[in-house]
């Protein structure tokens, strides 16, 4: 590394470090990775998202910091060396027994050859007859035939395995999305939820509320309307919350009709009104069936909403929304509870 380098990425590691302490961010390699390109600027469009994504927050959170990572630097260092390397090892096995397989099919050729032209040899010393020399040369046509055919095959797994490494990178990519979006809303999902929030009670517990959300007869969009509809229910609701947050709030799928926002340096009425609006705007979906060209207006939810307390739990937290969210439930559904004054 020239010394002109080197000083350029010590001066950038001089301004990445104390940010990342700044936002409790982990000294970790992805981390190190992640605001070193930030200082650096070189994807400026990472740095209006990091910026968005700090913006609400003291703490940095580790599974949206990580998903930026994936989708802007990952794949200019070393996305996923790791399972690269397995896949690229399971295919090299596969191609090792087909080189073995040839290899095989090679030797046996080879010495069907050799009989071969040594019987060739003999047509002349032993004045051979036509029949004979014809049925000779057939053999050696069919040897010859699946011969071809062997190598064209180890030829075709060639070429197959070149378009495999191509993808590769692709497939690594998404799977890792899967890991932590739910693959039918495009929300963050459970996994996501509990390891922020556990991130977030860590360090950032005060003002940090959440907001717990269900539809409301979710199971009579099955019963009448199909899964089908039901599925697209969810992704309405999905896309709805998805375009609703704002100022550090995350949205993510809590688990079947069941949805959770946490909204850090918030309190309970700011986080209510925000449910309030939401819950508004659920009221203003629209679906049309396909099959009947009838169309749905009735889509509602309940709301649950607590800020977190000194020295709780963090089943203690989900437990009081939870609360909220059934009472709302049995109250009438379709409003936000608790009611302030």
């Amino acid at each position: 590394m020239s010394n002109d380098l080197m000083v350029k990425s010590a001066a950038i590691l001089k301004k990445a470090v104390p940010l990342m302490m700044k936002y409790q961010v982990p000294t970790t390699p992805l981390n190190y990775a992640l605001w070193y390109t930030y200082v650096s600027n070189d994807i400026p469009e990472l740095n209006v998202k990091l910026e968005n994504l700090m913006e609400g927050h003291d703490v940095c959170p580790p599974v949206q910091a990580e998903s930026l990572y994936r989708e802007f630097v990952s794949d200019k260092t070393e996305s996923s060396t790791w399972e690269l390397r397995q896949s690229v090892e399971n295919m090299l096995l596969q191609l090792d027994k087909s080189l073995t397989d040839t290899h095989s099919d090679t030797s046996k050729f080879q010495q069907a050859f050799d009989k071969t032209f040594t019987d060739i040899n003999r047509v002349e010393d032993e004045g051979w007859s036509i029949d004979e020399v014809v049925v000779l040369l057939k053999k050696l046509e069919a040897d010859s035939k699946d011969m071809h055919r062997s190598t064209q095959f180890f030829s075709k797994s060639l070429s197959s395995a070149k378009g495999e490494i191509a993808s590769l990178k692709a497939e690594l990519q998404k799977s890792q999305k899967q890991a932590l979006y739910d693959s039918l809303t495009g929300l963050l999902n459970r996994h996501a939820f509990d390891t922020e929030l556990s991130a977030f009670l860590q360090e950032e517990s005060h003002g940090l509320c959440m907001i717990l959300t269900d539809i409301d007869h979710f199971k009579l969009f099955n019963d009448n309307w199909g899964h089908l509809l039901g599925d697209q229910v969810l992704k309405a609701v999905g896309r709805k919350l998805n375009d609703s947050m704002r100022d550090g709030a995350s949205a993510y799928r809590f688990g079947g009709e069941e949805f959770v926002i946490l909204l850090p340096k918030s309190n309970l009425r700011v986080a209510r009104h925000f449910a309030e609006t939401i819950r508004k705007s659920f009221e203003k979906l629209s679906l049309k069936d396909k099959r009947t060209a009838k169309t749905i207006n009735s889509i509602t939810a309940s709301f649950g909403v607590v800020e977190f307390q000194k020295d709780e739990s963090l089943t203690s937290f989900i437990a009081r929304a939870d609360d909220y969210l059934y009472e709302a439930k049995r109250l009438g559904r379709n409003r936000v509870l608790p009611i302030l004054s």
